[in-house]
């Protein structure tokens, strides 16, 4: 490719981006900055803004709903985000290889990713019933303990961690790929060298996938700071005694029924340095094993 071919195709790709660059800064970058400022201000949506400073942290810090939204959103992410990602890893090593009916399966692990977070959330209502559910009916069928899954406080979580791991489905295609992306004369030059399948997999496909792991653990602590709202709203309300009162809940109650939007903004600040936080972190972790600018 000439040089003026290569300009000419970086200025098409640029073109092609410059919608999606406009819809990000209209859609994200707008909003995310007027939230910044919300958070120093009082607002109801009814008066005029009014400037207050830190007022607004110092008042949520002194709620003690906050910081019991912060343990469950952190429980919820230390538990449910390495799981998921196990779970994508697992699947997409078990599905790299096309056999009969591999398709079928790869579509079954992608699936429920595409189903309305509402929809999700009140199929997963009706499978935790703890009368009339299924997964409790088939519980009793086998002679096993069927717990009072979204009543009990202690099983009230975890529900939403088993949920999480059905929404897998992105970070499996992406895993799937990067299966796809390591040449095969790489695993058939380890075998000529007498590498069993686990050593390949250990020492050759694992660490040629790491930049894909670490693409999709960033979008997964990303995803899941959010993703608890729909299926706390409808599912549970933030109950049994707040056991499912997470992050996005209590900004949501805090900006829209009570008109608190300054509060509900430092909230969400909250929640992005959070983020920020974790992200720069694993980054570091991911960077210091190799590989992972190749994935950022």
């Amino acid at each position: 490719m000439t040089a003026r071919a290569a300009k000419h195709y970086h200025t098409e790709l640029r073109l092609l981006l410059l919608p999606y660059l406009l819809g990000t800064l209209l859609l994200v970058g707008l909003p995310a900055l007027l939230t910044f400022a919300l958070a120093f201000f009082q607002y109801d949506a009814l008066s005029a803004p009014q400037w207050v400073g830190l007022w607004n942290f110092q008042d949520i810090f002194g709620d003690p709903l906050l910081w019991v939204a912060l343990r469950n959103s952190l429980y919820f992410i230390f538990l449910a985000v390495p799981l998921q990602v196990l779970l994508a890893v697992t699947l997409a090593l078990l599905l790299n290889q096309r056999r009969r009916g591999t398709g079928l399966y790869r579509a079954a692990v992608y699936l429920p990713t595409v189903i309305p977070d509402v929809a999700f959330a009140l199929i997963a209502l009706w499978i935790f019933n703890p009368l009339y559910g299924p997964l409790n009916l088939v519980l009793r069928g086998l002679g096993l303990p069927a717990p009072d899954w979204l009543i009990n406080p202690d099983t009230a979580k975890l529900v939403f961690v088993i949920m999480s791991l059905f929404q897998i489905g992105e970070a499996f295609v992406i895993l799937l790929i990067g299966l796809q992306d390591i040449p095969p004369e790489v695993n058939a030059a380890a075998a000529v060298d007498g590498s069993s399948a686990r050593q390949t997999l250990r020492h050759i496909t694992l660490p040629l996938l790491l930049p894909w792991i670490a693409l999709v653990t960033f979008r997964a602590v990303m995803v899941s700071f959010q993703w608890t709202f729909t299926p706390s709203l409808i599912m549970t309300g933030g109950d049994p005694y707040y056991a499912t009162l997470f992050m996005p809940l209590i900004i949501y109650e805090e900006a829209f029924d009570r008109f608190r939007f300054g509060p509900g903004a430092a909230m969400m600040l909250i929640v992005v340095v959070m983020t920020l936080y974790f992200i720069s972190t694993l980054y570091i972790l991911f960077k210091n094993r190799g590989y992972v600018d190749e994935a950022v």
